[in-house]
């Protein structure tokens, strides 16, 4: 034991010895070199830590330095907390620099936006003081936000998870109070866990308004209650993840989904933006033939892990909806149901991986294993799947399937004036007759025709003059596309009218 003891000794003395200063340096004069002149640390919301940035520090010169000294400008005050080459504070002396060498300087801040006037937060890293002082700027701007967050045990402090259908679940959130039913647009509205609308309750979003979701989190509208996303064209409602850097702008599977449980009714979309979840827009409710479950107007869903759209055996209408990106499929109508699209543009350019499923894809039927393990497939009635001057178009061969199994009763379908992106190559397709395009379920439609995009990687799905859907549509009920623009006469496939796109020069 007495051996071990000293074995450990000479350890930390080693250790101590090897952490001295053994070289000679000279005073910092004034010729730092940084990786950036300015740290903009992106928007944060009030009290919500932002992300770390760093900052790099270079030494440019042939001989080991000392910076005397590196601090922010408003000292201890200052909302925004350091890292030097690995020690935290806000005030560093002494700071050596091998030479040809460099340091990182990491940047956080977390700040309060009822205790600054200007929501615009700025100081500065001094570094050096007198004629040799060098200095970057810190810039963040900080949003006031409303915040709902999942309840907690008075005692245990443990997160309260959702009751639905009387069954405890696993999801982390409460119910919306009658105070929370309405979202402005004062405000954004950054939301923790899941937030879920009561039965016989109405959620109104009001035009302009932004809702953030954190991590893991979502909206669910329950059995007999209602979503109301009032948008319009100047004032769009944005749903998308609370990390506001611009690195995470077209990052997927930031927040869960908005989520229609089985029974929920009256739901309407306008003008309406959702991006960068795992599903966009979860609908259970199985409706009725007749009645909407869900209606879009005007809305645009982009950059999801999983689903744009997922329907289970429900009743969807949209007209000029336009839905990008998603890791598997941008519109699924699963388990029968009923839908009806017209000037809608389903677009899956998803590049984070291979995409095995297309755009679209219908079926009639649901997979499940019983108690003995026995796979059991049930169908499902599809009422309907109308798709009127609709473009299915991705960076796969088919982009548009209708999956029909045998028995399972009404598989009602009908595509006209559509632009369909279909090669199968390998014949994987010739003997289902849903997806015969010469058949009479199918009318006047453009098979693997040119859309020309203006910019697929950016999720910009307008037509250019090149495109095959000019003139091609029919005319419906909806005179106008999802930018206002007229569309009375000679009307375009797709949710957009085509534009001249600028030639750069």
């Amino acid at each position: 034991m007495r051996y071990t003891i000293y074995f450990f000794l000479i350890i930390i003395v080693a250790s101590v010895s090897s952490c001295r200063k053994d070289f000679n340096t000279t005073p910092s004069s004034g010729a730092l070199e940084f990786s950036k002149d300015t740290v903009f640390l992106d928007t944060i919301f009030t009290n919500i830590g932002s992300a770390t940035y760093n900052l790099k520090v270079y030494n440019r010169g042939k001989n080991a330095i000392t910076i005397p000294e590196i601090k922010l400008e408003n000292g201890t005050n200052s909302n925004y907390r350091l890292n030097v080459d690995g020690i935290p504070g806000k005030d560093f002396k002494n700071i050596d620099i091998l030479a040809k060498d460099s340091i990182f300087i990491f940047v956080e801040t977390t700040i309060n936006a009822s205790n600054e006037v200007n929501p615009l937060y700025t100081d500065r890293i001094l570094f050096d003081s007198g004629s040799f002082q060098q200095d970057v700027d810190l810039v963040t701007l900080v949003q006031d936000a409303n915040f709902i967050f999942p309840g907690k045990d008075a005692i245990s402090m443990k997160i309260d998870s959702l009751t639905l259908n009387g069954e405890p679940t696993t999801l982390k959130g409460r119910f919306l109070t009658d105070s929370e039913l309405t979202i402005t647009n004062v405000k954004p509205t950054v939301i923790y866990g899941f937030a879920a609308v009561p039965a016989n309750k109405t959620l109104t979003i009001e035009a302009g308004a932004k809702v953030y979701f954190h991590d893991n989190s979502g909206l669910i509208v329950d059995n007999k209650a209602t979503l109301k996303v009032n948008g319009t064209l100047s004032e769009k409602v944005i749903f998308e993840g609370d990390r506001l850097e611009y690195s995470f702008s077209e990052t997927a599977g930031q927040w869960g989904t908005i989520w229609m449980r089985a029974g929920s009714k009256d739901n309407e979309m306008n003008h309406t933006i959702i991006k960068n979840g795992v599903i966009g827009i979860l609908v259970d409710s199985i409706g009725s033939p007749t009645t909407p479950t869900l209606k879009l107007q005007n809305t645009e869903i982009y950059n999801h892990s999983s689903y744009g759209i997922l329907g289970r055996e429900t009743n969807i209408e949209g007209n000029n909806v336009v839905i990008g990106s998603a890791g598997q499929v941008s519109l699924a109508a699963t388990i029968g149901g009923t839908y009806n699209f017209t000037h809608s543009t389903f677009a899956n350019f998803w590049n984070n991986g291979l995409r095995q499923l297309p755009a679209v894809l219908v079926n009639n039927f649901f997979v499940y294993s019983d108690a003995t393990g026995q796979e059991i497939i049930e169908t499902r009635n599809l009422h309907a799947a109308n798709f009127t001057n609709c473009i299915f178009d991705g960076n796969n061969n088919i982009e548009f399937i209708l999956d029909k199994v045998d028995g399972g009763g009404i598989f009602n379908y009908n595509v006209s004036n559509s632009m369909i992106k279909f090669t199968d190559s390998n014949d994987s397709f010739k003997d289902n007759t849903e997806l015969d395009f010469t058949s009479t379920f199918y009318q006047d439609n453009i098979i693997n025709g040119n859309a020309h995009f203006r910019n697929t990687q950016n999720s910009d799905f307008i037509i250019g003059e090149d495109s095959d859907a000019i003139n091609k549509a029919k005319t419906t009920a909806f005179s106008t596309d999802i930018l206002g623009v007229d569309r009375t006469t000679n009307p375009d496939i797709g949710a957009y009218q085509h534009i001249t796109f600028e030639t750069e020069e």
